[in-house]
């Protein structure tokens, strides 16, 4: 909320110093627009400039971005790089636009060293080509861009251009979220806000290479509700206002996101369990007996869109409890997760997902590993389940207090889930890691309160695990069965739930 507030009063103050501008204007890729981003004033501005700076840092510690040095696109992002790196004491590059004919004729100044990471700083983008005319010169130099920063997005079509090159692009502002704070504060009129955010939707440059994916993400992108001056008549925006938004994955429904062509058919499947049920709820069954599992299963499957099982806690398991385990999953409509936690070589999880006493692979629908073993763990896990048509989870983090699972190690989780998305459907995680719709992420540690326990976990809400982080799934354990009504605390946990995804969509 804190950085909510700083970001509307930066709003503000741009606009008191004329960086945003309304009218006709020509943009630097030859598009007209009824709005000018201005931001070459800041450099009479120093204060404000300062309040940039620190924000885009601030973004940068945030999203725990990994870089060796940090280029500002020039011209305008040239003293925000400098000051971000003079205040934090960071190798900063400075790319010049044209070669010099004389001395070194270099096109990147500063020590470059082959196989950096460099972030790169934007002022305002609309297509994206900026940043990666930027990038394409640093790759020629044999530095490596994963990231960037820019203050303000049009919301036309760079972060899916950048995303299509490897390049993230995280912005301070959005252009909607400009033109809320601007009418919320009396600054301009909700016919202005409207001329722009239609100009805004109709005028997104991104195109997709796939007809099919194009069509979908037109129909499904959801943004809020118009106000009154917007509104069409039947309190909806038109299928082309939701053509575009700032992060596509976050705006598609549940429902959507099943229909897509490269998502894997269990997390299909998964997806359309939820939307029906109106529940993103996953119950940690962390029990000891099986007739308390299985009453658990009966009692809260109408509320849940999965069932987490310990199976190795059972003091009394039996294989035939597994058949009536699996019975009530099809008719309360849910999937079977076991917490399984694989972490060994490909030829042994093998052999433990499909045999031994448990034979996992017979009657989870899913199960979870750690990265930790290589591809290998994916692989043999694979080789058993896949024929089964079974998917697996990757943990990419933890809800311990000190776990190990973070930057580097989240970032490879994701990589090898990439590689391997036939039968990875998505994340153990504390927030949303990859911005591809197709893979569904999923958080343990989930209370109405925030806090911790005396062994080390961390609870997280509902709305910020949801709404925020941009999970898809929260994993309930002691919240529910520690209730001295069950049922009562499930359907509390699965309304807060969708509350919040529904609050994600916009609604």
């Amino acid at each position: 909320m804190a950085e909510d507030a700083r970001v509307d009063a930066l709003v503000l103050k741009l606009h008191d110093v004329d960086a945003v501008k309304f009218g006709e204007y020509r943009l630097k890729s030859g598009m007209m627009t009824p709005i000018y981003i201005d931001l070459r004033v800041l450099v009479s501005h120093p204060v404000l400039m300062n309040q940039v700076s620190t924000l885009i840092y601030q973004r940068a510690q945030e999203e725990n971005l990994k870089f060796d040095s940090v280029c500002g696109v020039p011209y305008t992002a040239l003293p925000m790089a400098t000051i971000i790196c003079s205040r934090n004491e960071l190798p900063m590059l400075i790319r010049r636009k044209e070669a010099k004919d004389y001395g070194t004729k270099r096109m990147v100044e500063g020590i470059v060293r082959p196989g950096d990471v460099c972030l790169i700083i934007e002022d305002t983008v609309t297509t994206g080509t900026s940043i990666m005319e930027t990038a394409e010169v640093l790759y020629k130099e044999g530095l490596k861009v994963t990231d960037a920063i820019v203050l303000m997005d049009r919301e036309q079509g760079a972060v899916e251009m950048l995303a299509s090159k490897g390049i993230k692009l995280h912005s301070i502002i959005s252009m909607f979220k400009l033109l809320d704070v601007l009418q919320a504060g009396g600054r301009i009129s909700p016919q202005t806000a409207k001329s722009v955010r239609d100009f805004i939707l109709d005028n997104n440059t991104f195109k997709y290479d796939d007809d099919d994916a194009r069509s979908t993400l037109a129909a499904c992108r959801v943004q809020r509700a118009p106000s009154p001056e917007e509104g069409n008549g039947n309190g909806n925006l038109s299928p082309l206002a939701k053509k575009t938004c700032k992060e596509q994955e976050q705006v598609l429904s549940y429902g959507a996101r099943a229909k897509l062509s490269d998502i894997h058919p269990l997390g299909s499947a998964l997806l359309k369990i939820m939307e029906e049920k109106k529940s993103n709820l996953c119950v940690s069954a962390d029990v000891t007996s099986y007739p308390e599992l299985l009453e658990l299963a009966d009692t809260l499957g109408p509320k849940i869109c999965l069932l987490k099982t310990h199976v190795d806690i059972l003091q009394d398991f039996t294989p035939a409890y597994c058949n009536a385990l699996k019975v009530s999953a099809e008719k309360h409509n849910f999937l079977i997760f076991e917490d399984r936690k694989f972490a060994d070589i490909g030829n042994t999880v093998k052999h433990q997902y499909e045999g031994g006493m448990y034979q996992i692979s017979s009657w989870s629908h899913l199960v979870n590993a750690h990265a930790v073993p290589g591809p290998g763990v994916v692989q043999g896990l694979r080789s058993a389940g896949k024929p089964l048509g079974r998917a697996c989870l990757l943990i990419a983090q933890m809800s311990s207090q000190g776990s190990l699972a973070t930057g580097e190690y989240t970032q490879s989780v994701l990589k090898m889930a990439e590689e391997h998305s036939d039968f990875v459907l998505g994340f153990i995680c504390g927030s949303k890691i990859s911005k591809k719709p197709q893979f569904i992420h999923m958080t343990p540690g989930v209370q109405m309160q925030a806090g911790g326990d005396g062994l080390g976990q961390q609870y997280t809400t509902p709305e910020e695990v949801i709404a925020t982080k941009g999970s898809d799934v929260i994993i309930v354990g002691r919240g529910i069965l520690g209730a001295s009504d069950r049922a009562e605390a499930a359907e509390s946990y699965r309304k807060a739930g969708w509350d919040a995804y529904l609050k994600r969509l916009g609604h």
